[in-house]
């Protein structure tokens, strides 16, 4: 690995951590909506990783899972996918080693039913369908991705200081 490929999987991976801290906050903020523009409840997202090993030319799995992926509609109890695109080194065209969101994944399953025949969204039975999303779960997601972010950034710290005692002793 160079100099820099430590900051560069670190980074990668404070990227992604960062896109699973705001996935878990937009499944809170939509913990009530029981109405969106496509129709019924919110469903809650999920970030799936991938652990990109570099090959020989940076090929991974990565790359081929992104290519591959698909948005599916399931039958209840399944998972809706869509791909997201490839994280590339700049002026390279090659994908940095390290830690990639592959794919953002929505729950199909059943959503929630409470009765509410006052709601403005209750059916003709009197149940309103809210989104199967638990906030002790969610918390828990975000303290990780928190704490994942936070480790990241200490090995970048880490990184910079060893970068800098290089040079110091480069200077003598």
């Amino acid at each position: 690995m160079n100099l820099f490929g430590t900051l560069e999987t670190s980074g990668g991976a404070m990227q992604a951590e960062r896109m699973r801290a705001e996935v878990v906050a937009a499944n809170m903020a939509n913990a009530e909506t029981t109405q969106t523009a496509t129709g019924g409840p919110y469903r809650r997202q999920h970030v799936v990783f991938v652990a990109d090993r570099p090959t020989n030319g940076f090929l991974n799995s990565f790359t081929a899972a992104s290519e591959g992926a698909t948005t599916s509609e399931g039958a209840p109890g399944q998972l809706a996918v869509a791909a997201l695109p490839t994280l590339s080194l700049p002026n390279s065209g090659a994908v940095a080693p390290g830690v990639h969101i592959a794919q953002v994944i929505e729950d199909t399953g059943p959503p929630l039913k409470r009765y509410d025949p006052g709601h403005p969204d209750a059916g003709p039975d009197g149940y309103v369908s809210y989104p199967d999303i638990n906030p002790l779960t969610e918390m828990v997601d975000l303290m990780g991705a928190t704490r994942a972010y936070g480790l990241n950034s200490a090995a970048v710290q880490a990184e910079k200081g060893m970068i800098v005692s290089a040079l110091d002793i480069a200077k003598s």
